[in-house]
């Protein structure tokens, strides 16, 4: 679980030695070794979408690929004994926080819905499919009434005082909710575009679950556009950990992908209304879970070809490429907290744009993603993948991955063992380098090996984007 901080974002890409850095360089030089051919892509992307099955909460299908995970959390339930079983664990602890859950499952359903040539090739057409409905599947479940959903099963400062299996959980699970009394505009908005948006991914495979989700996507929206708030207000634990600075995003990130979904007119001038009213066309510095102004702009752009979107996309994807700090060994920085998840994600739109003519410079937009993927890869001198490629970390910060093969206990002193994790977290991508590249592989120290669900979001994505220009090439 990291703890919610917010800073601006720069840096280089140049690659020297790590003894010989002095200063946290502004211009690169010398770009990140690029991976190697689209097997690459292929597998880091299989991987990835492993890690999620490796934070599946509930009770586990029979085709589990994960040998060290069971069935757990069996007795989630609402305050009036609601069935909230399943979805996923946020991080290496075991709550379940519906925002970062919301907007990953957004993120992970843009990038199937634009590049599912690229899944097809990796063999994992299905496997996206599946990570994608065990988020919604779980939503769906949380949304109880039309004006009543749940946020939050489990508490931070509760779930901490274990460490160990999520099949051993062994502390209460409060659930937490928003309703018309206690309104939360922002995860409702978020879930709704994450209902939408996974709502595409299925209309042609799965035409009933794909209207399935489309309801509950129209219904949370008009919940979150009618009774407004923050959810961290209603679901006060939250705030400590994934505050919400606004809302104004979340509307329109809805509006918009309900657009998307339905074609239907009307959410598209409720979004451009919310854009304009919440003042969205300024240009922002980042793009995750509590800032989703620069996808609006990129989505806006490219459903409606409109200069103004057009230039706030462009205007978001320069200043990222050009202006952006970075680190020494070229890494996108913009935050200690999630500093590869940040680079991933604004590399993730900024190739969401450069499929779209009059975004921008489509070839500078693909080698920057190419460049901040290929450094958290093994370009930079290590790997940042949990059980990929040259030096990885071996210890990230996640209970279950601790512990030893049943029945051996697993407590504390695991957490204490200063070796690597016996359970292999594959396709984990952790917290990152700091500005200087930095980086510390202890499970301790979180704020380098964190490793949650929003960390791989945007990461996934853009593997699935890059895999599919090498397949173009290729053709």
């Amino acid at each position: 679980m990291k703890i919610n901080v917010v800073v601006a974002c720069a840096t280089a890409l140049t690659i020297i030695s790590v003894a010989s850095i002095t200063k946290i360089s502004a211009t690169p030089t010398v770009y990140a070794k690029p991976i190697e051919g689209e097997g690459d892509y292929a597998r880091v992307l299989e991987l990835s979408l492993l890690f999620y099955e490796a934070q599946r909460s509930g009770k586990l299908p029979a085709d589990n690929r994960i040998p060290w995970r069971d069935d757990s959390a069996l007795d989630d339930r609402g305050v009036d004994g609601e069935d909230l079983t399943g979805g996923y664990y946020d991080a290496g602890d075991f709550v379940k926080f519906g925002f970062t859950m919301a907007s990953t499952t957004t993120l992970l359903a843009w990038g199937a819905i634009s590049w599912p040539e690229a899944y097809i090739a990796a063999g994992q057409l299905d496997e996206i499919r599946k990570t994608i409905k065990w988020a919604t599947d779980y939503f769906i479940k949380c949304h109880v009434s039309e004006f009543v959903f749940y946020g939050q099963v489990g508490d931070f400062s509760v779930d901490h005082t274990f460490w160990g299996r999520p099949e051993e959980l062994n502390t209460t699970r409060p659930a937490y909710k928003i309703d018309p009394d206690h309104p939360g505009s922002d995860l409702a908005g978020e879930t709704a575009a994450a209902l939408a948006a996974s709502s595409i991914v299925f209309k042609n495979v799965n035409p009933d679950y794909s209207e399935r989700c489309l309801r509950h996507a129209k219904e949370l929206y008009k919940f979150a556009n009618k009774y407004r708030g923050l959810y961290h207000s209603a679901i006060r634990g939250a705030a400590q950990y994934y505050e919400s600075t606004d809302y104004g995003d979340e509307l329109a990130w809805a509006a918009t992908w309900l657009f998307k979904a339905t074609n239907d007119s009307r959410y598209l001038e409720e979004a451009e209304h919310h854009y304009q009213h919440f003042h969205l066309r300024e240009r922002p510095n980042e793009f995750f879970y509590n800032k989703k102004v620069a996808g609006v702009q990129v989505l806006l752009a490219q459903l409606t070809g409109q200069p103004e979107y057009q230039n706030a996309a462009r205007a978001f994807c320069d200043f990222s490429v050009r202006q952006q700090k970075r680190t020494a060994k070229g890494l996108l920085y913009i935050d200690k907290f999630g500093t590869l998840c940040h680079a991933a994600n604004v590399a993730f739109v900024c190739l969401e744009a450069a499929d779209y003519p009059n975004i921008g410079d489509p070839q500078e937009y693909r080698e920057f993603a190419t460049q901040q993927i290929s450094y958290m890869l093994g370009g930079g001198g290590r790997s940042y993948v949990v059980g990929w490629g040259q030096s990885p970390p071996t210890q990230p910060h996640h209970a279950a991955s601790s512990c030893p093969d049943r029945p051996a206990p697993c407590g504390w002193p695991q957490f204490d063992k200063q070796e690597p994790n016996p359970q292999i977290l594959y396709g984990a991508l952790v917290s990152g380098p700091d500005e200087a590249d930095k980086f510390q592989d202890h499970r301790e120290e979180y704020i380098y090996t964190e490793v949650t669900l929003d960390y791989n979001a945007g990461f996934t994505s853009v593997l699935a984007g890059l895999l599919q220009l090498r397949i173009k090439k290729v053709a």
